[in-house]
């Protein structure tokens, strides 16, 4: 969970320092795959 929401596109994440990376939706890098966006807030991890 990232702020109280559910995520399933989470790629990385850093508990310790509040840390997510999520792949951004339009820009892409040269090779094609989807560039990522590291984002801070409250980080919890959970198992389904």
């Amino acid at each position: 969970m990232f702020n109280g929401k559910e995520r399933a596109d989470v790629e990385e994440y850093c508990i310790s320092e509040g840390w997510v990376k999520v792949p951004s939706h339009k820009a892409l890098d040269r090779r094609g795959q989807p560039l990522t966006m590291t984002v801070k807030g409250k980080v919890e991890a959970f198992y389904r």
